[in-house]
């Protein structure tokens, strides 16, 4: 392998690790912002303080589902440049996104992801029982 070609996979790489870095953050910001939601219902309670949350959770699972979708299309790059696929033949140095749209690339694959849907979705059910048993004068 030339000394170009493993620079360029470093490169594709590191981008890689960033999102998977910034993918990581997200889900601890969701829930972080939740849970400090929730602790401040828990003392004064509103519930619209709970009917805030999932707006901010469908938020970051767009969010997150986004730098899913940069994540894969670089994995594609990566598979390219490196030989493991042969779908594109990809220049040095250049890393062309906008041809990885189709498949587990769109968006809407990222987003509905086994991944994103247990962790986001899951905390959307969870919020939407609890404003259920809220409303239905369960004393939780």
């Amino acid at each position: 392998m030339s000394e170009e070609k493993r620079q360029h996979l470093e490169f594709i790489h590191n981008t890689i690790n960033r999102l998977s870095d910034k993918s990581i953050q997200i889900k601890a910001l969701t829930i972080t912002l939740t849970a400090g939601l929730l602790a401040v219902y828990a003392s004064t309670p509103k519930i619209f303080l709970i009917y805030i949350t999932i707006p901010q959770v469908l938020f970051f699972w767009l969010l997150d589902g986004y730098y899913l979708q940069q994540e894969r299309k670089f994995r594609g790059i990566y598979n390219d440049v490196s030989g493991v696929t042969s779908t594109r033949t990809v220049l040095s140095y250049e890393m062309p996104t906008q041809h990885y749209k189709e498949g587990k690339y769109s968006f809407l694959a990222c987003f509905f992801s086994i991944s994103k849907l247990l962790f986001f979705g899951s905390m959307i059910v969870i919020l939407g029982f609890t404003i259920y048993a809220l409303k239905s004068g369960c004393n939780l």
